[in-house]
């Protein structure tokens, strides 16, 4: 029986691959990938490693709502209590007043600090001297990197007895008022503080939105006898109506936070009734008072309440808009 070159003997085994060789990722799969670019997902580590420890481990203390925490002992807490932490924060006679509080300056933050970062980022669109619109960017963005603490004071100083606002009113033949003491004030206080430090800097989002919106449909418009206004109705903004729904979205899903540190800075016990929201309340029941494990049943209640609102936007974007996270 006659045999080819190419064939081995018979009786004999192919040669197997040295031991020491690696195998070859296929393309396409996440090893091959990582393989590719390492680099690229090294820089994910230190971000991954700080939402681990800071976001994700500390859920674990949650249980505490649901045990009986006493300083000193187990951090997940003694006993087991079930939802009697739960009962008495939705049992509490100032239940209501900071919910309704926290529901309040959360609408108001919404209605005005979302839509004016668009119109804002639609009046430096249009601005055509580099020079005038670098300045008017960088005089709105100023006030992002101011620490909260400053703007706090900034605030306080500026409707002070002797501060310039009353200054103002006592010229126009008006009394001083305590501004920061009353109420009634409060709220236009926190939302105007809070439209004055935050609408520049969420420019920057939209005015990136914008460079992407294709040239020639202004063209196109411009050649059916469209206006400035038509354009920027019928092009600009649904062009940017993604970013903007996404924006929205995310900002929905912070609606119950209602920048606790602001609160907690310019809040006193005479505008408790307007000023004290599920954070705050957190707060003191948590830090002054001690009472750790129903300050964890509150944090929670604002966290499942987050959560609820988040997905429901998501839903709804996604079933009239068609643009969602995910």
């Amino acid at each position: 029986m006659s045999t080819t070159l190419d064939d081995p003997p018979q009786g004999t085994r192919p040669a197997r691959p040295a031991s020491g060789r690696r195998r070859r990722a296929r393309p396409g799969t996440w090893r091959h990938a990582i393989r590719r670019d390492w680099q690229l997902y090294s820089l994910a580590i230190l971000p991954l490693l700080f939402f681990a420890v800071f976001r994700y481990a500390p859920m674990l203390g949650n249980v505490i709502a649901f045990r009986k925490f006493e300083p000193g002992g187990s951090m997940f807490g003694e006993t087991w209590v079930g939802l009697r932490y739960v009962k008495m924060f939705l049992n509490d006679p100032s239940f209501w007043s900071v919910f309704t509080n926290t529901l309040v300056l959360g609408a108001l933050t919404l209605l005005f600090c979302f839509p004016l970062p668009i119109v804002l980022a639609l009046l430096l669109n249009e601005v055509r001297n580099r020079r005038m619109k670098r300045f008017l960017q960088s005089v709105s963005y100023l006030p992002h990197f101011l620490s909260m603490v400053i703007v706090a004071g900034i605030v306080m100083q500026m409707l002070a007895i002797d501060g310039p606002v009353n200054q103002v009113v006592k010229a126009f033949g008006g009394q001083a008022t305590a501004f920061i003491q009353k109420p009634e004030w409060f709220r236009t206080i926190f939302v105007s503080s809070e439209v004055w430090q935050t609408v520049g800097w969420g420019t920057i989002l939209y005015l990136a939105a914008l460079t992407t919106v294709d040239e020639h449909l202004y063209e196109a418009a411009r050649m059916d006898g469209a206006n400035r206004w038509r354009q920027i109705w019928h092009v600009t903004l649904p062009g940017i109506r993604p970013t903007a729904i996404t924006l929205l979205i995310l900002n929905i899903g912070t609606f119950m936070a209602v920048g606790f540190e602001k609160v907690l800075l310019l809040y006193n016990p005479l505008t408790y009734p307007t000023a004290d929201v599920i954070t705050t309340f957190l707060y003191r029941m948590g830090v002054e008072s001690s009472s750790m494990s129903y300050a964890a049943a509150i944090g929670l209640f604002e966290a499942l309440v987050g959560v609820v609102l988040i997905v429901g936007a998501n839903v709804i974007s996604r079933r009239t808009v068609g643009t969602s996270l995910w």
